[in-house]
């Protein structure tokens, strides 16, 4: 065991000038220690003025800055939140179908349940991992055909960053008036052909939880088309009450807005956003540098320029074929406590295997790397693999089932600096049984 310090797959990082101190400060100052303030209105506008610049693609050449969209955006206390608030306002409800992407978290498709309503998943192409327009409209159609009705959204994912197909996806979803709910918790600053990844669809998901791009320790955000929208998930997020001098509600709300104090910690995290974003990508970039003449495992990138990806975490594939030390001991024995920090509260189980896992290298490697110090972790298993899904709809084509036996994260955050991923690539190395 090395006496090195553990180097987790992404970290928060506050800004060297203190500058969530100061916003914090002022909350604590002004007596703002509530579900509104100053903070959340000022960091609203800090993320309207991000999400809406737009410039040109790499892969466009030299052209000028495209115009600005004009997006709103709420803040709310979870990414989950967000994509609840714009699953109902999209109009889903009990009895409702919804295609969500299978290879994502499950906080993607469980809002879909909250409301009654049943995820029917969408497998993912093999190149951006996300989800694979052609299954998209072939579920689409066969849903039609199933139930008589179209499904009543669309949730694409932008997977550990990476952007999906936003020209299909959303040219699918217009064809058949479906609307889209961008999930880009994954993706915050991520961008499709210049313009950032959650203001394709009619409301984009974002995630600030302590393990995101930035962070406001907990806490999420909606972009919104316009205002009228946002005004309606305002309206959701505070209670749904009615313009009354006393309390009368004709629609169940929720208790879903950001606190001052989280949102003056976003605030601060703004300041550093881009700078957060450069050092993913430079980790990505020594990542597929360091790793590309090591036989068995690949790196997975952009397919083009067009898809310009935050690398919120950069992830390998290990060939089947590969050997990594200890891996006779593979999954001999049970998990007893939560694997990768907080990761919350785990159920005891009685075996150490399911019907669907990594293969016996990942989990080797994983083990190895822990040994080591580095967390690494597998990639998320396909939701119409878990359990509690088992009886619901999947348009599948195997591809996230075969990237999740072969995938692992490695670690990306602010936190993680060239000697380390050095330190990284040489334990993968070292890993190796040539």
């Amino acid at each position: 065991m090395t006496d090195r310090k553990m180097i987790y797959l992404c970290l928060a990082h506050m800004s060297d000038e203190g500058w969530e101190q100061k916003y914090v400060k002022e909350a604590f100052d002004t007596n703002w220690v509530v579900p509104l303030g100053p903070n959340v209105y000022g960091f609203e506008e800090d993320l309207k003025a991000f999400v809406n610049q737009r410039v040109a693609s790499l892969a466009s050449g030299d052209m000028p800055t495209l115009s600005p969209l004009n997006k709103e955006v709420v803040a709310l206390s979870a990414g989950t939140a967000a994509v609840h608030l714009g699953l109902l306002a999209c109009g889903v409800g009990q009895g409702d179908e919804v295609c969500v992407q299978s290879f994502t978290f499950c906080a993607s498709s469980h809002p879909i349940t909250y409301l009654g309503a049943t995820p029917v998943f969408i497998d993912s192409e093999p190149t951006t991992w996300n989800m694979d327009p052609d299954l998209l409209e072939k579920a689409i159609l066969d849903r039609k055909e199933k139930t008589g009705k179209y499904p009543k959204a669309i949730v694409p994912v932008a997977l550990y960053g990476m952007p999906y197909n936003c020209d299909r996806i959303m040219a699918i979803a217009n064809k058949y008036g479906i609307p889209v709910l961008e999930d880009a918790a994954e993706g915050f600053g991520s961008r499709y052909k210049g313009q950032v990844l959650g203001t394709f669809g009619r409301y984009g998901v974002l995630s600030f939880n302590g393990n995101k791009m930035i962070t406001t320790s907990g806490g999420g955000a909606l972009v919104c088309d316009n205002a009228e929208l946002k005004n309606k998930i305002l309206w959701y997020a505070t209670q749904a009450r009615e313009a009354y001098p006393y309390y009368q509600h004709e629609a169940i709300g929720y208790n879903y807005r950001m606190s001052n104090i989280c949102a003056g910690i976003g605030r601060g995290q703004m300041k550093i956003v881009n700078d957060h974003i450069a050092h993913h990508k430079h980790v990505q970039k020594m990542y597929e540098d360091l790793l590309r003449d090591v036989e068995g495992v690949t790196v997975h990138s952009a397919p083009s320029p067009d898809y310009d990806s935050n690398y919120w975490l950069c992830t390998i594939c290990l060939d089947p074929a590969l050997r990594i030390q200890g891996q006779e001991n593979a999954y001999k024995e049970v998990i007893t406590s939560a694997v990768g920090g907080a990761a919350g509260v785990i159920r005891a189980v009685d075996s150490a295997t399911t019907d669907c896992q990594p293969n016996d290298n990942v989990e080797a490697l994983r083990l190895f790397m822990l040994d080591k110090k580095v967390e690494a972790r597998p990639v998320w298993k396909p939701m119409h693999k878990q359990p509690v899904y088992r009886n619901a709809p999947a348009y599948v084509n195997g591809v996230s089932e075969s990237i999740f036996k072969v995938g692992m994260c490695l670690p990306a955050g602010p936190y993680v600096s060239d000697d380390d991923v050095r330190y990284i690539v040489q334990c993968i190395k070292e890993a190796i049984i040539r």
